[in-house]
C-alpha cells in the first residue's frame, strides 16, 4: 500500500468516527449511500479546505 493510499484511508476512518459512523477494515456493504455518501462528501470538503485554507463547514451556513 503507498503513502498516499494510506493517508486517505486514514482520513476516511478519521471522517466516518467524527461522523458517528462504524466503519470496518475491508467490507463496509452494509453502510447505505447516505452514509458513505456523507463520508465521501466530508473527506472532499477537508480536501478543499486543506487546500484553500477556507472553512467549508455547513454550521456557519444560513
Amino acid at each position: 500500500m503507498s503513502k498516499k493510499n494510506s493517508a486517505f484511508d486514514q482520513m476516511k476512518y478519521e471522517v466516518a468516527n467524527e461522523m458517528g459512523i462504524q466503519l470496518n477494515h475491508g467490507y463496509n456493504g452494509d453502510k447505505t449511500a447516505r452514509e458513505n455518501g456523507a463520508i465521501g462528501g466530508r473527506i472532499t470538503q477537508k480536501v478543499f479546505e486543506q487546500y484553500t485554507g477556507k472553512n467549508y463547514s455547513n454550521k456557519n451556513a444560513k
